[in-house]
C-alpha cells in the first residue's frame, strides 16, 4: 500500500527543504490552499504552470437510484473543485514510477 504524506509532514518536509520553519511554511502554504479554494469559488481558475489547473466542475442533474431503497431519485446539479495536471507534472510522476518499478 502506498504511504499518505498528510499536511503536517507535508509542511515539516517543505520547511527542511527551503530553511524557513514550520510557522513561516505552514503560513504559506495555509494561505496558498485559501487561495485556491477562494478563486474557485469565484468562478476563476488557477493555472500552475508546471503543476496543474484547478477549477470548478458541474454535474448535470441526473437521475440516480436511493441504495437503501432502490427507488429511483434525481439528484440536482452540482459544483466540485478538479484538478488537472499539466504535461510536465504526469511526465515527472510517470519518470518516478516508472523508476521505482510502478505502473504509471
Amino acid at each position: 500500500m502506498e504511504k499518505a504524506i498528510h499536511k503536517n509532514e507535508f509542511i515539516r518536509t517543505v520547511a527542511d527543504r527551503t530553511g524557513e520553519t514550520q510557522a513561516v511554511t505552514s503560513r504559506v502554504i495555509n494561505e496558498t490552499l485559501k487561495l485556491i479554494g477562494e478563486s474557485l469559488r469565484d468562478g476563476d481558475k488557477v493555472v500552475l504552470t508546471g503543476f496543474g489547473t484547478f477549477e470548478m466542475r458541474r454535474r448535470s442533474r441526473r437521475r440516480g437510484i436511493n441504495p437503501q431503497t432502490r427507488e429511483p431519485i434525481t439528484i440536482d446539479e452540482s459544483a466540485t473543485p478538479g484538478f488537472t495536471a499539466s504535461a510536465t507534472f504526469k511526465g515527472l510522476v510517470n519518470r518516478a514510477a516508472r523508476k521505482n518499478g510502478r505502473k504509471g
